[in-house]
């Protein structure tokens, strides 16, 4: 089993090596930190009872956490963010109304997600930006896990990440790729900027294969590394 305390205890040794490196949530973290002032209308898509939000929700002028689940809402860690239960493909606010929007593990799950895309195109005011962090379907073990495993992804999750299988929830990778990514962001009005972010730990369930999983992914290709962290920006050459 690789419960979360112990993957973060091997994501610390790869930092170790790789100094330069930071897990995906940190550099989520950070450039959301860049894209926000105490002016900014913030949105937070899909991120159920919490996330980055409960942290830097009272950095910014005003900040509204959406997603459909009610009973997450109702439980929201961050009890003073203005909450909503709705849908991402028909976003319930008038043109113009967000400064920035984030989404952290949306966009997979997403049966229509150009669709989706647009609606958060709509709501952004000129020069808003979407910021999303999301798993990269170019990498080998999304595809494997997608293609060979996913009938007993749920059970897997459980018993080999000692995480709630209710906490789990079908993906799609309908746009998770870096060329899709771009193709949906230029055909709806964005122009889009990714980050490529490293993690061998995923399949790091004890030394030798945390020693495997490094130097295989020195051999992965940067366009293939397993998360993506993006900023979409309204208002650039295509919109």
């Amino acid at each position: 089993m690789l419960p979360l305390s112990k993957q973060n205890a091997y994501r610390q040794r790869y930092h170790a090596l790789n100094p330069q490196w930071h897990t995906s949530g940190d550099e989520y973290e950070r450039i959301v930190r860049e894209h926000i002032t105490p002016r900014t209308r913030l949105l937070d898509i899909g991120g159920g009872r919490g996330g980055l939000i409960e942290i830097i929700h009272d950095q910014v002028a005003a900040a509204t956490a959406l997603d459909p689940d009610l009973p997450s809402l109702i439980d929201h860690r961050a009890p003073t963010v203005n909450r909503i239960c709705g849908l991402a493909d028909s976003l319930p606010f008038a043109n113009n109304s967000f400064d920035v929007i984030t989404a952290s593990w949306l966009l997979e799950h997403l049966a229509q997600p150009e669709i989706v895309v647009k609606e958060i195109h709509r709501v952004l005011d000129h020069n808003g930006r979407f910021i999303f962090l999301t798993p990269n379907f170019n990498h080998p073990l999304l595809i494997t896990n997608y293609f060979l495993l996913r009938p007993i992804q749920h059970l897997l999750i459980s018993r080999l990440y000692a995480r709630a299988e209710e906490d789990t929830f079908p993906v799609r990778y309908k746009v998770n790729t870096p060329s899709r990514l771009h193709r949906v962001c230029e055909r709806v009005g964005f122009t889009l900027e990714l980050s490529f972010i490293a993690d061998p730990t995923y399949t790091a369930f004890n030394d030798p294969l945390f020693n495997l999983s490094v130097t295989l992914e020195k051999l992965i290709p940067q366009s293939w590394k397993i998360h993506l962290v993006g900023v979409a920006v309204k208002g650039g050459p295509f919109g």
